[in-house]
C-alpha cells in the first residue's frame, strides 16, 4: 500500500510542517503524518509570528530556504518592528497573523510540493530494528517504512487538558491525546517528563467596547520576513491594550481553591517566561494592574485572543473576572482559557543534528524538546528536515554554531544545558547578537541553503543585489566628502556639534544621531546617489558602518571563543573573585570544576554572558 519513504514526519505543528517541507525541497520522498488534516499548521496560542529574538529565527528560516517566513508575510494582518529605540541587535519584526490564512497557506505550500504525501492517523508507535528506526506503526496497526523519522509530537503526546477542577485527555481543545510513543521510547531507555503550557479564552470582539483601550498600531512603513519578494503590507489591523485591576484580581485569588495550579493537580512545569495570570497575580502581589493584549485572529473573524490572561481556572471564574477589565464588560466567551500538560524528552538526549543518541535515524523537534513557542519549534524543525534528509541519502550532517545563528544557540543550549521549564529564546541568551542580527540573515545563512539545495535561485540574485547595492553604498559613504559651510547650520539644527574639516559621510553617519535619511538632508549629491536603493539595503548599510567597531570586536571574540574552546581551566581556581560572574555561575562553577571553557559554556545555569567574562579573565 505505501512505498518507503525517505522521511517520515509525525504531526504537522510548525516543526513538522517545516521538517516535511526542508526534506521533500532537499529532494527526499516524504510522509507527513497526522492526527487530523484540518489542522495544518493551526497556531494554537496567540495568532502572531516573531517577536524578541523570536523574529530573528524566523528571517534564519527564511534565509535558509525554509517557508515560515513567506507564509508569515502572505498571512499577516499588522507588522512592528520591535525595540527600535534600541541597538539593531535588538531589533526584532513581529507580525499579527490572520490565524486560518496562515493554516490554509502552510497546507497549500506542502501540497503544492510532489515529494510531500500525507496520512490522516494517530501513529502509536515505531518500528525499530537494531537500534536504527526504520518506520512507524498506525492506531490501525498499519506499518509505514522509512529510512528516517521526525517527531514533532507537540502537545499530544499523553496530553490532559485542565479547566478548573475539569481535566480530561486531550492535545489541544477539540483534539484527543497520542498515546504509545512515549511509554515505547521509554522502555528503550530514554528519559521522559512531563510540562505544561497555557492559552487564554478566546472572545467575540463585536462585545468589546475598544473606546477604553488603547489602540496599538502598526508600523506606518511596515517591513517583512522573507528574503525573497513577498508583498508589503498595505493596510493593517490594529490591536488594543487595557489592563487587569483589584477587581479582577479578586475574582481570581476567589478561584484559586478550584485552581489545578495551586491545588497540585498539574504536575508539569510551565513557562516562566509567560506564566498565567493566577501565576502573575500570586507571584507579583503587588502590582495592582497588568496589561493585556487584546489580538484580532483575522481579516475576516470577530475573534479576538486575550493576551495576557492565559489561565486554567473554572470557566465561571474566567468570565467574571475578565467582565472587570475596562472595554470587556459586556464580553462574550467563545471558548475558555485552559491548561494542558504533556510528555517531553529532555533534549540531552540528542545530537546537534537534532538525531536522538540512543536510536539511529530518528529525530525530534519542537515542544517535544521542551521549548515553547512557534519559532522555536520551526527552526528545529527545519534542521531536523535537513538532517533527515541528508541522513537518507547518505550526505554529511548539518549544524549551525553558536556564532552563526540564533537558531544554533538554540539547539546549543538545548543539547548541551537540556531545560527543565519550556525554553523560549531571549536576545540575552546569544552572545554574538550583534552579529547575529535580522537584517543579516541572509548573508550570514543563505550561502549554506544554497549549498544544501534548498534556498532556490531566488534568493541567490537577491543576496547578490543587496551584497552589492551595500557595497556601493558603504564606498559612496566612504567616498563623499563635505565641508563645513556645506553642513555646519544643519548640523547645528540637529544639536550636533560642528565640522571643522572636509569630512567624510561615513564618519558623520558614526554619530548616533545620524541615520542615511539624516545624511541625505546634509548632501544633495548623496541624496540622488541613494534614491535608487531599496530601504533594506540602506538599513544594512547604516548598520555595517555605524556598528562596525562592535561587529568586529564580536568576530575577535568569535574567533577566540573558537580557540579558547579547550582552553584549560586550572583545578583550584576561584570563581567568587570576578564580581561581574552571576551568583547561580559562581555557584555552579565552584561546584562541578569545568576543566575547560567548553565544558563551563555547557553547564546549565552558567550564561554566555558569564563566559564572556571567564573568557576576558583568563585571557588578563
Amino acid at each position: 500500500m505505501f512505498p518507503k519513504y525517505d522521511v517520515i514526519v509525525v504531526g504537522a505543528g510548525h516543526a513538522g510542517c517545516e521538517a516535511a517541507s526542508a526534506a521533500a525541497t532537499m529532494g527526499s520522498k516524504v510522509l507527513l503524518a497526522t492526527m487530523n488534516m484540518q489542522t495544518i499548521a493551526q497556531m494554537s496560542c496567540n495568532p502572531a509570528m516573531g517577536g524578541v529574538a523570536k523574529g530573528q529565527i524566523v528571517r534564519e528560516i527564511d534565509a535558509l530556504g525554509g517557508q515560515s517566513g513567506i507564509i508569515s508575510d502572505r498571512s499577516m494582518i499588522q507588522f512592528r518592528m520591535l525595540n527600535r529605540s534600541k541597538g539593531p541587535a535588538m531589533w526584532s519584526p513581529r507580525c499579527q497573523s490572520d490565524r486560518m490564512l496562515f493554516a490554509q497557506l502552510w497546507r497549500q505550500t506542502l501540497e503544492d510540493n510532489p515529494n510531500v504525501d500525507f496520512w490522516q492517523e494517530t501513529i502509536t508507535g515505531l518500528k525499530i530494528e537494531g537500534g536504527t528506526v526504520t518506520g512507524v506503526v498506525t492506531s490501525l496497526g498499519i506499518t509505514i517504512e522509512a529510512k528516517t523519522v521526525v517527531l514533532t509530537n507537540g502537545t499530544f503526546l499523553n496530553g490532559i487538558i485542565h479547566i478548573g477542577e475539569k481535566n480530561f485527555g486531550g492535545g489541544r481543545a477539540g483534539e484527543r491525546a497520542a498515546k504509545g510513543i512515549t511509554e515505547q521510547l521509554v522502555k528503550l531507555g530514554f528519559e521522559a517528563g512531563r510540562m505544561k503550557t497555557g492559552t487564554p479564552p478566546r472572545l467575540d470582539g463585536r462585545s468589546l467596547n475598544y473606546a477604553l483601550m488603547e489602540e496599538q498600531l502598526g508600523d506606518e512603513h511596515p517591513a517583512k520576513f522573507s528574503y525573497t519578494n513577498t508583498p508589503h503590507l498595505t493596510k493593517q489591523r490594529s490591536c488594543w491594550i487595557t489592563y487587569t485591576n483589584e477587581s479582577v484580581h479578586e475574582i481570581l485569588r476567589a478561584g484559586f481553591e478550584k485552581s489545578p495550579m495551586f491545588t497540585g493537580r498539574i504536575q508539569g512545569i510551565g513557562p516562566r517566561y509567560c506564566p498565567s495570570v493566577e501565576d502573575k497575580i500570586n507571584r507579583f502581589a503587588d502590582k495592582d494592574r497588568h496589561q493585556i493584549f487584546v489580538e484580532p485572529e483575522g481579516w475576516d473573524t470577530v475573534e479576538v485572543y486575550v493576551n495576557g490572561f492565559s489561565t486554567s481556572l473554572p470557566e465561571d471564574v474566567q468570565y467574571q473576572a475578565l467582565r472587570k477589565i475596562p472595554g470587556f464588560e459586556n464580553a462574550k466567551m467563545f471558548r475558555p482559557g485552559y491548561a494542558i500538560e504533556y510528555d517531553y524528552f529532555p533534549p540531552t538526549q540528542l545530537t546537534s543534528t537534532l538525531e536522538t543518541s540512543l536510536v539511529k535515524n530518528l529525530f525530534f523537534a519542537g515542544q517535544i524538546n521542551g521549548t515553547t513557542g512557534y519559532e522555536e519549534a520551526a527552526g528545529q524543525g527545519l534542521i531536523a528536515g535537513i538532517n533527515a534528509h541528508q541522513n537518507a541519502h547518505e550526505k554529511s550532517p548539518f549544524t549551525l554554531q553558536r556564532s552563526e545563528a540564533y537558531i544554533g544557540v538554540l539547539i546549543d543550549d538545548l543539547i548541551n544545558k537540556g531545560t527543565e521549564e519550556p525554553y523560549r529564546m531571549f536576545t540575552s541568551r546569544a552572545e554574538y547578537r550583534t552579529l547575529l542580527r535580522q537584517d543579516n540573515a541572509d548573508i550570514r545563512l543563505t550561502p549554506k541553503g544554497l549549498e544544501l539545495g534548498l534556498a532556490s535561485e531566488e534568493r541567490r540574485k537577491n543576496l547578490e543585489e543587496k551584497t552589492a547595492a551595500t557595497t556601493k553604498i558603504v564606498t559612496m559613504l566612504q567616498k563623499e566628502k563635505v565641508a563645513p559651510e556645506q553642513v555646519n547650520s544643519r548640523l547645528e539644527q540637529f544639536g550636533l556639534s560642528q565640522i571643522r574639516e572636509k569630512t567624510s559621510l561615513e564618519q558623520l553617519l558614526k554619530r548616533p544621531q545620524l541615520g542615511i535619511e539624516e545624511l541625505a538632508k546634509l548632501d544633495e549629491n548623496f541624496a540622488s546617489f541613494i534614491s535608487g536603493f531599496s530601504d533594506e539595503s540602506r538599513e544594512h548599510a547604516e548598520i555595517e558602518v555605524k556598528y562596525a567597531s562592535y561587529i568586529e570586536k564580536e568576530k575577535l571574540m568569535v574567533g577566540k571563543m573558537k580557540r579558547m574552546e579547550d582552553h584549560a581551566i586550572p583545578e583550584a581556581f576561584n570563581y567568587h573573585q570576578i564580581p561581574a560572574l552571576s551568583i547561580e555561575a559562581k555557584q555552579k562553577l565552584s561546584k562541578l570544576k569545568p576543566s575547560t571553557i567548553g565544558q563551563a559554556s555547557r553547564i546549565s545555569g552558567v550564561s554566555p554572558a558569564d563566559i564572556s567574562v571567564l573568557i576576558i579573565h583568563l585571557g588578563r
